[in-house]
């Protein structure tokens, strides 16, 4: 399953997304939430919004991979995500609104390709 190997890249993703949090939280002395320490408010964004948008994405990712869709528009799309979903979170550890922008616009835009394939692919006839 193609989707596999998206899901792990990802994951590693989160989990130095984790790391970044694990890390201020150590150099800040915080035990909970952020401590009103803005360098941990910043690192639990990013791993947050990770955590917001990779799920729903694999789940869809997987549908339209299991409904039939070709092997190279999962890959274009696994791509595209995993570059969003990058770009988003180390612009939001260094701070860059453009490259928060610009990851966001690919990750959504991932998010509406895969919609839109999996109701192409539906199998309408198995609905019922």
């Amino acid at each position: 399953m193609i989707t596999a190997l998206y899901a792990s890249i990802l994951a590693g993703l989160m989990v130095w997304l984790a790391f970044q949090v694990i890390k201020q939280r150590r150099s800040n002395k915080v035990a909970y939430a952020d401590g009103d320490v803005e360098a941990l408010k910043i690192a639990r964004s990013a791993h947050g919004n990770s955590v917001d948008y990779i799920p729903i994405t694999l789940i869809l990712m997987a549908l339209v991979e299991y409904n039939g869709a070709s092997p190279w528009m999962i890959h274009l799309i696994g791509i595209a995500f995993i570059i969003g979903r990058v770009l988003h979170g180390k612009a939001i550890l260094s701070e860059s609104f453009k490259g928060r922008v610009l990851g966001m616009q690919i990750t959504i835009f991932t998010i509406f390709g895969l919609m839109a394939l999996n109701l192409f692919y539906l199998p309408v006839g198995k609905l019922w």
